[in-house]
C-alpha cells in the first residue's frame, strides 16, 4: 500500500512529523514499512517549459526545433525527437547541468548540426515507469497544466515534491489498505483527530429504480450490491491533481469516471466498478453464479471459460463483469459513454480469491474483497464517488441507489478489565491511561463494576476477541514501552523420547558412512509422487498449488533425492551421496477420511564414484554393494541385524536384477537397488543407487538388550565350504540353510566367492563360503568341527540340492 504523506495529511495533522519520522513510528505499531521514496530526490534543474515554436529539423524526418520560454528574457532552442511535440504546449525542460532519472546530465550539444540548449522530457525520463504513465503519454512527452508558469520548478506540478510510504500491509490488518485506515491509525498513534470532509450528494428527481433493477440470487455471494446511475457524463481526462495522485500511487490514470472509482478504491479501501449504462443491453442487473462453460470476456480481451465457483454480474442474461475480480469488455466505459452505472458491492472473499487465483487475474479490487472491507463505508464510498463523476465528468446523479442485497454492520462490543490488561502485558496502566487509548483509536468505552466494554467500529473487522483489545493496546502504548522480563517458573531438564534418541542415531550412522543430508520438497508431481511405492495409496492434491511441479503430496523421498543428484550432476559435482529423513504422505480409500497419515521414512541415494582416485588406488565407482553395505552398517547400528533380511523383488522404477526387498520379520519395510536406467535417464543421470527404509517400522521394532560378552581366550576355527546350486537360489537362503544345521558354536558366516561360466553346468552357479566357529568355555576339537560341516553338509544336499564341491 503506497501512502501519499500529502493525501494523508489532508485528513490528519502531522506536518510537523516528517515523512520518515512518520515511517518509522508506524513500523513500531506493527504496520511494516519498507521505505520512503520522493520522486523528485536525485533530479534538479528541470522547469516548466512553454513552447512557443515548433518547426521540422531540416536534416531530420522525426526530429523537431523548438524555441521554448524557460522563464529568461530569449526564448531557448531545444531539439525535440517525441511525436506528439508542437506549440502551444506546457512541457518539462531539463536544462543544461540538470539531472534526469537514472542520475543522467543533460549538457549543452547539437543534434544533426542544430544547438539544442537541454532536453524537452517525458515522463519516463523523470524515473517514472511506463505501466502508470497514461496511454497517450507513453511515447512521447507529457504536456503540463495550462497555468503551469514556465521558468517554474516542475515538481510541484507533478507532486513529486511528495513523500510516499510503502507499507507492507499483513493480512490482519486489511483496514490499512486505504488512505482514511492508515489515517486513523497516524490520528491514533500522534493522538490526533481525523477530519473526513462531508461530501453534499445531489440527486435529481428522476429516479435511479426506473431505469435499473438490481437482483442478487444468493445473498452469501453478495451481502452487499447496489447500483447508482449518472446521467449526462462527458468522459475526458482527469484533473491534474487526480492524475497525480493515482500517479504517485502507482496507478495509471485513464479517464475522469475510471479515475474516480480507482480514486474512491485508495480512499476508501473499496473497490467499485462503473458500467457504460447503453451497453448493458438491459435495465436489469441480475448477481448469480456461472453457467458450466459459459463465456465471458474480460476487459483485457481475453475470452474465458466459467465455472459454477465464479460469481457474474450480469444483465439478466449473459455476464458482463467477474464479480470482485475484472469488468467485462462489452460494457466498459469508453469516450462515447453518457450514462454510467456505479457498482458498490461486497462479495464473498472466498469465491474473489478462487476466481481470481483460476484466471490469474489478481488485481487492488480482488486484493481488497478477498481481505476484508469495511461494511460501514459501502454506501458511502459510493456516493462521494458518484459526487465527484458528477463534478469532473459534469452528470447528474439520478435520486436513490438501487440495492439488491443490503449488510447493516453493528458495532462489535469486546470487554476487559485494567487487572487483565496489567497481567497480560506487564505493564502498570491506569483505567485512564487505557481508556485514553482507546479513544485515541476512536473506539466508545463504558466501565461498568470494573469491566470496560469497548465498542468497535465496522472500519477495525479484524477485532473480535479480548486479545486483540491487548494487541491494540500494546501498539498505541508502544512496544518499546513494555517491561522486558524474565519468564518465572521451575526449570525442568529436558529429555529425547525414544523417536528422537533413535533418529539421531541414524543421522550420525549415515553421517559416519560419508552421506549427507539433504531436505527436498514435500509437494512434488503426481507422477513422480507415485513412483518407489511401498505401499498403493492413492495421491494427495494440493487444492490450489503454486505450479504443477508442486501440486501433490509425495509418497516417497527417493524421487525428490533424485532430484537433489541431479541438481548437482548439472553443475559438475558428480561424485553425490545424500540421505533424507522426512514425512511421507499415504492416503488409503476409506471416505471417511480425507486427510494422509504422515509416515516416517529414510532415504539413500548415491551417484558417481564411491571414492575417489588417489596415488595409493584407482577411483571405486559407487554400486548396488555400495548402498546396500550403508544399509547394512546402519542395520547394524540399531541392533537389528537378525531380525532384518532382503530377498530379491520387483519396483517398476528400479532395476530388475539389483533390488533388494528389505524386511523386518516377514513386513515388507524397504528396497535397496540400483534405479532403472529409464528412470535414472529422465532425471539426466547415469547411473543412481537408492533406498528407502520406513523409519517408524525400525523406531517400533523392539530391541534384545545388549548382553556384555568377553573375547573368547580359545581359538577361533576356520572352514570353507564350496558347492554347486541352482543359479535361482539366493545367498539369504543358503545362509539360512548354514546357520540352521551349523550349530550355536558358528559366528561368522561369510561369502566370498561366486562364479557362473566355463567348466560350471547351465543354470548352475558355484558359491564359496568361510565359516568361523569359536566356543568360549573350551577349544573346538577336529571331531567337533567335522560333525558340524557334515551336518551343513548334508543340510545342503537335502534343503537345496547343493553338490559339495
Amino acid at each position: 500500500m503506497l501512502v501519499s504523506y500529502k493525501w494523508l495529511n489532508e485528513y490528519v495533522d502531522v506536518k510537523e512529523v516528517t515523512p520518515q519520522e512518520l515511517a518509522d513510528r508506524l513500523s513500531l505499531t506493527g504496520i511494516e514499512v519498507e521505505g520512503v521514496t520522493i520522486p523528485q530526490e536525485g533530479l534538479k534543474k528541470i522547469v516548466v517549459g512553454d513552447v512557443k515554436e515548433c518547426v521540422p529539423h531540416p536534416d531530420s524526418d522525426h526530429l523537431s526545433i523548438c524555441q521554448v520560454d524557460i522563464g529568461e528574457e530569449e526564448l531557448s532552442q531545444i531539439v525535440c525527437g517525441a511525436p506528439n511535440i508542437k506549440a502551444g504546449v506546457k512541457v518539462i525542460v531539463a536544462l543544461p547541468g540538470s539531472r534526469i532519472g537514472g542520475n543522467v546530465k543533460i549538457k549543452k550539444g547539437k543534434m544533426r548540426g542544430q544547438v539544442s540548449n537541454g532536453m524537452i522530457c517525458s515522463l519516463q525520463e523523470l524515473g517514472f515507469s511506463d505501466s502508470v504513465i497514461p496511454k497517450e503519454y507513453v511515447e512521447g512527452i507529457y504536456y503540463l497544466p495550462e497555468d503551469a508558469i514556465a521558468g517554474k520548478p516542475v515538481f510541484p506540478y507533478l507532486d513529486m515534491d511528495d513523500a510516499i510510504i510503502d507499507l507492507s500491509i499483513t493480512p490482519n490488518r486489511a483496514d490499512a489498505l486505504s488512505i482514511r485506515g492508515v489515517a486513523h491509525e497516524v490520528a491514533a498513534i500522534y493522538n490526533k483527530e481525523v477530519d473526513f470532509p462531508a461530501v453534499e450528494l445531489k440527486e435529481t428527481t428522476k429516479k435511479a429504480s426506473d431505469k435499473i433493477k438490481v437482483f442478487v440470487a444468493d445473498k452469501k455471494d453478495a451481502p452487499h450490491y447496489e447500483i447508482r446511475i449518472i446521467e449526462g457524463v462527458k468522459i475526458g481526462p482527469s484533473p491534474q491533481w487526480l492524475q497525480n495522485r493515482l500517479i504517485n500511487e502507482g496507478i495509471r490514470p485513464i479517464s475522469n469516471v475510471v479515475d474516480v472509482t480507482n480514486y474512491i478504491l485508495l480512499l476508501f479501501g473499496q473497490p467499485l466498478h462503473a458500467f457504460d449504462y447503453d451497453k448493458l443491453g438491459s435495465k436489469e442487473i441480475l448477481v448469480r453464479r456461472a453457467k458450466e462453460n459459459e463465456t465471458f470476456t474480460t476487459l483485457d480481451a481475453v475470452e474465458r471459460t466459467l465455472n459454477p465457483e465464479d460469481i457474474v454480474i450480469t444483465n439478466g442474461e449473459i455476464p458482463v463483469a467477474l464479480a470482485g475480480v475484472m469488468g467485462g469488455l462489452d460494457s466498459e466505459i469508453s469516450d462515447e459513454t453518457t450514462t454510467v452505472a456505479l457498482e458498490m458491492a461486497m462479495f464473498d472473499h472466498t469465491s474473489v480469491r478462487r476466481t481470481s487465483q483460476n484466471y490469474n487475474l489478481r488485481s487492488e479490487a480482488s486484493m481488497r474483497f478477498e481481505k476484508g472491507i469495511n461494511q460501514g463505508e459501502i454506501s458511502l464510498a459510493g456516493d462521494v464517488a458518484a459526487t465527484m463523476i458528477a463534478e469532473l465528468a459534469g452528470g447528474e446523479i439520478l435520486q436513490g441507489a438501487v440495492k439488491g442485497s443490503e449488510v447493516h454492520p453493528q458495532n462489535v462490543e469486546v470487554c476487559t478489565t485494567v487487572e487483565n490488561v496489567n497481567r497480560f502485558l506487564g505493564t502498570d496502566l491506569s483505567q485512564e491511561q487505557i481508556d485514553t487509548i482507546f479513544k485515541s483509536l476512536g473506539f466508545a468505552t463504558q466501565v461498568v463494576e470494573g469491566v470496560t466494554t469497548v465498542s468497535v467500529p465496522p472500519r477495525r473487522w479484524d477485532i473480535t476477541i479480548e486479545a486483540d483489545l491487548m494487541e491494540e493496546i500494546a501498539r498505541i502504548y508502544g512496544y518499546n514501552n513494555l517491561p522486558s522480563t524474565l519468564p518465572e517458573g521451575q526449570t525442568v531438564a529436558g529429555f529425547l523420547t525414544k523417536t528422537q534418541k533413535t533418529t539421531r542415531k541414524v543421522r550420525n550412522l549415515l553421517e559416519s558412512a560419508g552421506l549427507s543430508e539433504a531436505i527436498s520438497y514435500a509437494l512434488t508431481t503426481e507422477t513422480k509422487a507415485q513412483q518407489f511405492l511401498l505401499n498403493e495409496s492413492k495421491v494427495t492434491r494440493v487444492a490450489w498449488p503454486m505450479s504443477e511441479e508442486r501440486s501433490t503430496m509425495r509418497l516417497n523421498l527417493v524421487s525428490g533425492l533424485l532430484e537433489d543428484l541431479a541438481y548437482n550432476v548439472a553443475r559438475k559435482n558428480t561424485d553425490v551421496a545424500f540421505y533424507e529423513i522426512g514425512h511421507v504422505f499415504y492416503q488409503n480409500n476409506d471416505p471417511e477420511k480425507d486427510l494422509p497419515s504422515e509416515q516416517n521414512h529414510v532415504a539413500i541415494a548415491v551417484t558417481g564414484n564411491s571414492s575417489n582416485k588417489s596415488w595409493a588406488k584407482k577411483a571405486e565407482a559407487a554400486d548396488y554393494y555400495t548402498v546396500k553395505g550403508i544399509v547394512e552398517e546402519l542395520i547394524e547400528g540399531l541392533g537389528l541385524t537378525k531380525e532384518v533380511s532382503y530377498q530379491a523383488i520387483q519396483l517398476t522404477e528400479m532395476h530388475p536384477g539389483q533390488t533388494a526387498g528389505i524386511y523386518l520379520g516377514e513386513e515388507l519395510i524397504g528396497f535397496v537397488g540400483q534405479v532403472h536406467p529409464k528412470i535414472a535417464a529422465s532425471y539426466e543421470l547415469k547411473s543412481a543407487y537408492v533406498a528407502e527404509i520406513d523409519l517408524a517400522a525400525l523406531i517400533a521394532q523392539e530391541k534384545a538388550p545388549l548382553v556384555f560378552e568377553a573375547v573368547s581366550k580359545y581359538p577361533a576355527v576356520s572352514r570353507d565350504i564350496a558347492m554347486l546350486v541352482d543359479e535361482t537360489s539366493t545367498s539369504a537362503e543358503i545362509e539360512e540353510v548354514i546357520t540352521a544345521a551349523a550349530g550355536k558354536f558358528l559366528t561368522k558366516l561369510q561369502v566370498f566367492d561366486v562364479y557362473q561360466g566355463d567348466n560350471i553346468e547351465a543354470g548352475k552357479k558355484s558359491m564359496a563360503y568361510n565359516l568361523t566357529f569359536v566356543n568360549p568355555e573350551a577349544t573346538l576339537t577336529d571331531e567337533e568341527i567335522n560333525r558340524s560341516m557334515e551336518k551343513v553338509t548334508k543340510n545342503l544336499a537335502e534343503k537345496l540340492q547343493a553338490v559339495i564341491r
